[in-house]
This record gives C-alpha cells, sequence and structure tokens, in this order.
C-alpha cells in the first residue's frame, strides 16, 4: 500500500499527521543547519508505536561527495548518527541529498567518496539518496550523474528518493523522469512530492503547493503513480492537507 504524507516540522508530528491526513511522516532528528548529534525523542515510543510509515531526513549539511575532509569525514558520521536514530523510531529510511564537490574538484571523485561511505559502514535503516535541483558539481542533479553515481553504490543496500521540484529545477521531463532514473536503479523508495516556485530548469530549489506552484499538479500526481512508492509532501504546512488529499484522490481515481 501505498502510504501518503508529509514532512513535518515541530514538536509534535503525531498532532501534524492527523491535522493533515498524513499517512506517514517525515522529520528532522536534530537541527537541519547543524551538526549535532540526534538526541532521543521524548515522543520516540509513540512514533514507532502510530503505525505510520516514518521517515527521516539528514541535515542539509551532509555531503560525503565532499573533497574537504572537514566536510566529509563529519557528514559520513551525521549519516551513521542519525541512521541510528531512525531506526529507533522504526523508520522506513533515511534521506540523504546526493552532495557536490568543490568548484574545480573531479565529479569522479565525489563519486567515489559515496562509494567509500558504503564501502566502510554498514546502516540500520536503509540511505534514500535523494536528487538535487542545482549546481554544475552535483553528484545527483542529473540522471547522467545518477548513471555514474549508481554505478557506485548501487552494489550496496542503498535506495532513491526523487523529489519532484528537484528534478524540474534541474531540467528534467517529469512525464519520464520515473522511467528513466528506473532503467538506471532500479528502484525508487521515497517520492518528494512538490510543486515549485519557479520555471523549469531554473535551478532553484523553493518548493510550493500542488495547487500553487508551477508544475502542472497533475504531472505532479503522474510521478507519483508511476513511482508506485510512498510519498511525502515538503510543500507549504497550510496547503499539506489540500497537496495529501489531491494525490489521494489521483491514486484512487
Amino acid at each position: 500500500m501505498v502510504l501518503i504524507g508529509a514532512h513535518v516540522r515541530g514538536d509534535e508530528p503525531l498532532v501534524e499527521a492527523e491535522r493533515v491526513g498524513a499517512q506517514a511522516v517525515q522529520v528532522f532528528l536534530a537541527d537541519p543547519q547543524g551538526w549535532k548529534k540526534p538526541v532521543r525523542r521524548p515522543d520516540a515510543d509513540a512514533l514507532a508505536a502510530s503505525g505510520l510509515g516514518i521517515y527521516a531526513h539528514a541535515p542539509y549539511l551532509v555531503n560525503v561527495a565532499s573533497t574537504n575532509n572537514r566536510v566529509r569525514i563529519p557528514s559520513r558520521t551525521m549519516i551513521a548518527q542519525h541512521a541510528a536514530a531512525a531506526a529507533d523510531l522504526g523508520a522506513r529510511g533515511l534521506v540523504v541529498h546526493g552532495g557536490h564537490v568543490g568548484e574545480g574538484d573531479d565529479i569522479a571523485v565525489g563519486i567515489d567518496n559515496w562509494r567509500k561511505t558504503f564501502e566502510r559502514a554498514t546502516f540500520p535503516v536503509r540511505v534514500l539518496v535523494e536528487n538535487t535541483a542545482g549546481g554544475e558539481n552535483a553528484c545527483a542533479r542529473t540522471l547522467d550523474r545518477w548513471a555514474m553515481l549508481w554505478d557506485a553504490i548501487g552494489g550496496y543496500d542503498v535506495g532513491v528518493c526523487l523529489d519532484t521540484c528537484h528534478a524540474w529545477a534541474a531540467g528534467e521531463d517529469l512525464e519520464t523522469v520515473v522511467e528513466r532514473l528506473t532503467a538506471i536503479t532500479g528502484r525508487i523508495d521515497l517520492v518528494h512530492a512538490n510543486s515549485s516556485r519557479d520555471p523549469h530548469g531554473s535551478g532553484r530549489d523553493r518548493h510550493a503547493g500542488l495547487a500553487d506552484g508551477t508544475i502542472p499538479a497533475e504531472l505532479v500526481a503522474h510521478v507519483v503513480r508511476q513511482a508506485g512508492c510512498d510519498v511525502v509532501v515538503e510543500t507549504p504546512s497550510d496547503s499539506q492537507a489540500d497537496d495529501i488529499a489531491y494525490l489521494r484522490a489521483a491514486l484512487d481515481a
């Protein structure tokens, strides 16, 4: 059964899930802009027992592709820490952005750094690598880069998170992106079903509600139908209930 849920902020994810009609929730387990180790949530047992599909999202600073030791090494540690905290919640996966190398760096080095991450450690929940919106040095922006990345990491226990806003920003065709991505990876484990505030190919990562953005809502629903996996909307909180209801109706139609 495909679960449709939302990324919820604040200290009451169960309350937020009920408010928006979510069957799944995605949460940060620590400051998304910081390096602090997650501490056990006071509602961890309630979340684990809730029956909701639980997903965790790693902090935005995590970048295991980096050629900078001061970024790459703490990033690997953060993935391990957040995966352990996610496992404590019974999470289905830990979403991690695909990352990037620095200006002038060889993208192949960043790809190999991803390989080393999985070669040197195993994690108690599946890491779901997410496509990103912009940057010529990104490891998971275009499908050509995805092919390079999957050649390096596809043999490990790793999954895929497809963000519709990011794919749109990267200039990808959403009509065919699921077919083309699964031809590379053989899987999509989670869809971030977001519209965009910006035009196709903008390179900008600014989410919008499905009724308010530049991506036709039916095109987002098309991606969700084709992917056939759990869905999380990362849209503004005041549109999440409508977005979830729209996607559920689109799947049931």
